[in-house]
This record gives structure tokens, C-alpha cells and sequence, in this order.
């Protein structure tokens, strides 16, 4: 019995997406919780339970709705590449935004990864996408960042989606053990969870039509809004 052999070129695009999605690539995100202090702050989020409801009902319908078919029009501008269509989506990405705090924090995180990006692999795509941004005035997103590294390194759009989805949730997570009692054991098992959906989120996210993209959550973006005037937090967002 034979296997089909890994190219290189497979190779390559899989240790790209995995150095874009550790921990240890300066995208900044460590210093966000994407909302989650805010609703710790609340109440609503308070424990294991109460956090995967969270999980469930607003982090991963917002992938699925709004981050990742917003990376996949990206990815899929950014063959040709059609600027005016890239353009289009980074403002939109910006729009989907409503509370100020989570404008901030898009922004700066998806600039942070245009731009090292930039930095590692010059003479890409990256600079040409910074050329365009900086003279159109183009707002930063990650999920159009997620989608420029993907073209850079060459990798699929299932792959670049699957990473997107990996490492919001893994974020995530590593925010709520700052903030709530929960052990390493118990974000594991939840994000196990979370990762068995990700075929079927991402299936129907890629295939989601540009014009019916969007999620909106007055309870997570209300949270947001307290969380900018909080006495004290641990978190930007």
C-alpha cells in the first residue's frame, strides 16, 4: 500500500500557516480578549458553562457569518489580484465593527500582520497591498490579513479558513483562563469541541455570498462599549 507523497510546496504553506497561527508570531492578539473581559465583567461569562454558551451562541456564529466568508472574498480578490474588490472588503470588515474598542483592536492586529508579514517575505504581495492600502485609505482587518498571508504562502482557501478558525478559538481561550477559573484541561476539552464543528462552519462559510455576510450582537457589542470606560482590566478589547 502507497501513499501519496508531501511536496514540498504542500510543505512549505503548512509551516507558513502554522508560524502565522502560534502564539509566538507578534500579531498582538495576546492582549485581547475579543470582548470576553467586558462580559466577564458583566457577569454574563462567569464559568465554564456560561463560557461555552458564549462559544456557541456568539464566537463561533461570528466566524461563520462575518470573519471567515469576509477572508474568503479576500483570498479569492487577491488572486487576480482585483484591488478595488480587496478594497471593497477591508471597509466592509471595518464596518462590521460597531463598538469603537472593536474597530481599535481589528485594526491594529490586522496592520500588525500586514505589516511583519511584509517584513519576513518582502517583494510579495504584502507591499503591494500596503502600496494600495496607505493610498486609498484601506482600514486593516485580520480577516483580510488572514487572507494575504494565505496567498503569500501559497496555501488553499480550506487551509486558510481552517486557521482563521484554529486560531480565534484558541485566542479565545487563552483569554477566558486569564479571566476565569478554567485549567488547561478544561479549555482543551472545550476547544476539541469547538474544532469538531469547524468542517461544517467552514463548508458554509466559503460558500456564503459577500452580500448576505454579517452578524450582529447587541450583548456582545454593548459589553464592549462598558469595557472601554472600565475602571481597570487586564485586556485592550
Amino acid at each position: 500500500m502507497t501513499s501519496d507523497p508531501v511536496t514540498s510546496i504542500e510543505a512549505g504553506w503548512v509551516v507558513g500557516l502554522l508560524q502565522t497561527g502560534d502564539s509566538f508570531y507578534p500579531t498582538g492578539s495576546y492582549a485581547h480578549s475579543f470582548g470576553l473581559e467586558g462580559l466577564v465583567q458583566e457577569g454574563v461569562v462567569r464559568d465554564r458553562a456560561s463560557l461555552r454558551q458564549f462559544m456557541l451562541l456568539a464566537v463561533r456564529p461570528a466566524l461563520q457569518h462575518m470573519e471567515l466568508p469576509l477572508a474568503a472574498h479576500a483570498w479569492r480578490a487577491l488572486a487576480g489580484p482585483d484591488w478595488a474588490r480587496v478594497g471593497e472588503i477591508s471597509i466592509l470588515a471595518h464596518a462590521f465593527k460597531t463598538a469603537h474598542e472593536a474597530r481599535q483592536a481589528a485594526e491594529n492586529i490586522g496592520r500588525q500582520r500586514v505589516e511583519f508579514m511584509n517584513a519576513l517575505r518582502p517583494d510579495s504581495l504584502a507591499a503591494v497591498f500596503l502600496e494600495h492600502a496607505a493610498a486609498e485609505g484601506w482600514p486593516f482587518s485580520p480577516p483580510v490579513a488572514a487572507a494575504l498571508e494565505g496567498r503569500v504562502l501559497g496555501a488553499p482557501l480550506p487551509a486558510v479558513l481552517a486557521g482563521v478558525y484554529y486560531s480565534s478559538m484558541v485566542s479565545l481561550l487563552a483569554a477566558a483562563m486569564k479571566l476565569l477559573r478554567l485549567g488547561q484541561n478544561g479549555a482543551q476539552t472545550l476547544l476539541t469541541e469547538m474544532l469538531t464543528a469547524a468542517p461544517d462552519v467552514i463548508a458554509a462559510a466559503g460558500a456564503m455570498p459577500l452580500e448576505e455576510a454579517g452578524w450582529f450582537n447587541p450583548w456582545l457589542d454593548i459589553a464592549a462599549a462598558r469595557h472601554e470606560r472600565a475602571d481597570g482590566r487586564l485586556f485592550i478589547s
